[in-house]
């Protein structure tokens, strides 16, 4: 009976047995709300606050986080912000404040947003001997149309530069209110 030896096999594959070539594992892609590592790095800043002998990193952070309109894009967040508020900066760039830490804060562009969704930018200060620092980094899940190309994204990198450097101006002054 020559057909009488396949039934095992089919048994055995319908009970889960045996089974046919594995199939290749999906790249895993990196978690972005976490950190740039392994996603599309867009850019990073760095910016004297000056000194503030009497000031931490944690206070020039919550006069930012406690006082937003000092943000120079603020637009229709409230005064103050907290992780997982949802807002539109100014233009009517809709975002989500996804963290806020001891010495930084960091938010996701939601869709609407004129950049695309989906790019985390976090503020993060340090002190060194009184000399306060302001970092900020941008990176994206993946590039999207503007922030893909090559002259959308030059114009938002200078754009950029030049917005966090008027918040740089602002905290060096209200960083002596922390």
């Amino acid at each position: 009976m020559p057909g009488f030896a396949a039934v095992p096999v089919a048994l055995a594959l319908c009970a889960g047995l045996l089974t046919g070539p594995a199939a290749p594992a999906a790249a895993a892609r990196p978690d972005c709300r976490a950190g740039p590592a392994g996603c599309y790095d867009l850019y990073t800043y760095g910016y004297s606050l000056g000194l503030h002998p009497f000031t931490g990193a944690d206070d020039v952070r919550e006069q930012l986080t406690d006082h937003f309109w000092l943000f120079p894009v603020s637009g229709g967040c409230a005064g103050r912000i907290r992780a997982g508020a949802r807002c539109e900066l100014l233009g009517g760039n809709p975002v989500e404040v996804e963290y806020i830490g001891n010495d930084f804060f960091q938010i996701n562009t939601l869709p609407g947003h004129q950049l695309g969704r989906g790019m985390h930018i976090r503020f993060a200060f340090s002190r060194t001997l009184g000399f306060h620092t302001l970092t900020v980094r941008a990176w994206q899940d993946r590039p999207t149309d503007c922030t893909g190309g090559a002259f959308c994204n030059t114009v938002n990198r200078v754009f950029a530069f030049g917005t966090w450097q008027v918040l740089a101006k602002t905290l060096r002054f209200s960083a002596y209110a922390a």
